[in-house]
């Protein structure tokens, strides 16, 4: 069974009630992932590539519109871009921040979150700082955490902040560490990977760890998910999203109905 969050549009006044509304107002509505325009709501359509080009982000974007997929994911060089392309339309720009290791001041997160929100991104995924993870930092983690959600929640309507905690490189001890400081800190999402650490990406056993350990957070899988039985694996273990560059193959492969053979998965690890 997979659960999509919806939240409803609403103007802050502060700060502060910007936060308690993300935190605690959550409408749950149940949802069977049974035809293609569903599974794709869930997808966020991705390319973070270093060499990406002006006319690969906009094969991108003319994809997301085309398949309905939530959002594009790009580098700040190309949310301006990827905001133009998609305006007026229903798909959300996301853009990264601290990619791909996460270890940059809490000053220039800050910095990168706002210039890709004045770029035009409707959703931040920041790579959390993961020193202060694997040390237990909770002092550090939760403070970097609040300077960005605040930037997020400070903007008409809130910016969706999204933290990646590399899960594959972790303990479980660190996972549970970093989803309960993420908790804490009241962001939108906790992400699994940003697919490009050495130590892999998400696992079924990680999603359902991170949602038993931060319930009132959402879960995005991200790393190796390149099938249609992965994806739906990773919702069915309680991911509300999905960070792939597979995701055209990803719906074409649900509309033939290809769900039991992840060949391609283990060919592409």
């Amino acid at each position: 069974m997979v659960f999509v969050t919806q939240t409803a549009t609403k103007v802050f006044v502060d700060v502060e009630t910007a936060v308690e509304f993300f935190r605690k107002i959550r409408i749950h509505n149940e949802v069977m992932v049974t035809d293609e325009k569903q599974l794709a709501g869930c997808i966020d359509h991705t390319l973070l590539a270093p060499t990406a080009t002006r006319e690969q982000i906009k094969q991108l974007c003319e994809e997301a519109k085309t398949y309905g997929f939530h959002a594009v994911s790009v580098n700040g060089r190309w949310v301006a871009l990827a905001a133009e392309l998609l305006a007026g339309s229903k798909v959300a720009v996301d853009g990264v921040v601290s990619l791909p290791l996460g270890a940059d001041s809490t000053k220039i997160k800050v910095a990168q979150a706002q210039d890709a929100i004045f770029a035009g991104a409707d959703e931040i995924d920041m790579v959390a700082d993961l020193a202060s993870i694997i040390e237990g930092d909770t002092a550090y983690l939760l403070n970097q955490l609040h300077a960005v959600l605040k930037v997020c929640r400070s903007m008409r309507p809130p910016v969706i902040l999204k933290v990646i905690i590399e899960s594959a490189a972790l303990t479980r001890d660190q996972k549970i560490f970093a989803c309960r400081i993420a908790q804490q800190a009241g962001v939108d999402f906790i992400k699994t990977s940003t697919g490009l650490h050495p130590a892999g990406g998400a696992t079924v056993e990680d999603i359902k760890l991170m949602k038993e350990t931060a319930p009132n957070c959402r879960i995005k899988a991200a790393g190796g998910i390149r099938t249609a039985k992965q994806t739906l694996e990773m919702l069915e273990a309680g991911a509300e999203r999905i960070g792939t560059s597979s995701s055209v193959q990803i719906i074409n492969e649900f509309r033939a109905g290809r769900l039991n053979d992840d060949t391609n998965s283990r060919q592409n690890r």
